[in-house]
């Protein structure tokens, strides 16, 4: 199994939004940069069998734009073991209801994402894994969901993912 985790894209901020933090929608450049983050996923590669979102709107449209670019067949499924207040040991007994050969795409909040990948990485929640809004971490689980047994393919940050995302890395590999 593989576990893709994206942080949800760039949201208003809480003190200039009027409705419930549920609805609290990306902005126009986090829309954008969901966009470009989707497009660097897309090229490296990423296939996904399932494509899941915490149920805030936040996260949920960054779900949407990723099915776009990555995934256009598969509908986004909502699954408040990615919500906020959610904890990373319901998420990693979630994911053993899962296939084992599938590519889950968890998108969601921090600090939960960090939670779970340090949970699947060394067994435990750790301090300094947290992933920036649009970025991801793939996670290998060759034995499936157990604490402590996943190995990590690559931890991106939103910037490394639009590079890949506009065909510049490539050229910068070509020239050197």
């Amino acid at each position: 199994m593989d576990c893709l985790l994206v942080r949800h894209g760039i949201a208003v901020e809480a003190e200039q939004w009027d409705g419930s933090e549920e609805n609290r929608p990306l902005t126009e450049k986090g829309k954008k940069r969901v966009r470009q983050a989707a497009a660097g996923l897309a090229a490296l590669g990423c296939r996904p069998t399932r494509l899941c979102s915490s149920p805030m709107v936040r996260a949920y449209d960054t779900a949407r734009l990723l099915r776009s670019a990555v995934c256009p067949t598969l509908k986004v499924e909502t699954r408040d073991e990615l919500a906020p207040g959610a904890s990373p040991e319901q998420v990693v007994a979630w994911l053993r209801s899962m296939p084992a050969e599938s590519t889950v795409v968890c998108v969601g909040h921090e600090p939960l994402l960090g939670g779970v990948a340090g949970v699947l990485l060394v067994g435990k929640p750790i301090t300094g894994l947290a992933l920036k809004k649009s970025g991801a971490a793939l996670i290998h689980l060759p034995d499936g969901p157990t604490p402590g047994q996943g190995k990590l393919r690559w931890w991106l940050q939103p910037m490394q993912l639009r590079i890949l995302g506009n065909g510049k890395a490539a050229t910068s590999i070509q020239r050197s």
